[in-house]
């Protein structure tokens, strides 16, 4: 019997494309969007931020720093937070489910991101706990997060269902004994959730 139902949030609950941020930053710096992506690539700046070992202006201050950016922190986050898109999980199911299963964000992001995410989808308040990797400190692939997100579940590995666009981690969620299946569209999920007699 599953007692939970845990979902990534990029390009599972939500579509993201990195590029619509890199064209919004390109005309604040002296750099085309290849080179943006290949300085942001050779840091681990990102990667901190989203453990939470950066702070938020911090990040900010040391992203422009490297792109030589002039650029204010408002409008920063306003090219940073431009990378989401449509929605590709159903409102209507997420309510069905939250009736009647505990259901857990597990999401890698970043304080920018998930403040702008929370403001703008709706969707996200059928979420009853959140395991956020800026706020646990730690990323998936990484066990820790893996066991903060059962831990937020409420029950067993075994209970929880665990969907995630990223193979990588949705094997990392298994050998923990989570029941785990990587995204590739709604009618796959629904399919997944149907066969487990969960919709």
């Amino acid at each position: 019997m599953y007692r939970a139902i845990i979902f990534d949030l990029g390009k599972v609950l939500i579509d993201f494309d990195f590029t619509r941020g890199y064209r919004a930053l390109e005309g604040r710096c002296p750099f085309a969007m290849a080179e943006i992506r290949r300085r942001l690539a050779s840091t681990d700046l990102v990667a901190r931020f989203e453990t939470g070992l950066v702070e938020p202006r911090d990040f900010v201050s040391q992203l422009c720093n490297l792109l030589s950016l002039d650029i204010g922190y408002a409008e920063f986050c306003g090219a940073w937070i431009s990378i989401f898109g449509q929605t590709l999980v159903p409102e209507s199911m997420l309510a069905d489910l939250s009736q009647r299963y505990r259901l857990v964000l597990l999401s890698n992001t970043n304080a920018i991101h998930y403040e702008a995410v929370c403001r703008q989808y709706p969707l996200l308040d059928y979420f009853q706990r959140r395991v956020l990797s800026f706020e646990v400190n730690a990323m998936k692939p990484a066990e820790e997060i893996y066991r903060c997100a059962i831990e937020a579940a409420g029950c067993p590995a075994g209970q929880c269902f665990y969907t995630d666009d990223i193979a990588a981690y949705t094997e990392a969620a298994r050998k923990l004994g989570i029941d785990a299946v990587t995204f590739e569209s709604t009618t796959q999920l629904e399919r997944e959730l149907r066969l487990r007699n969960i919709l």
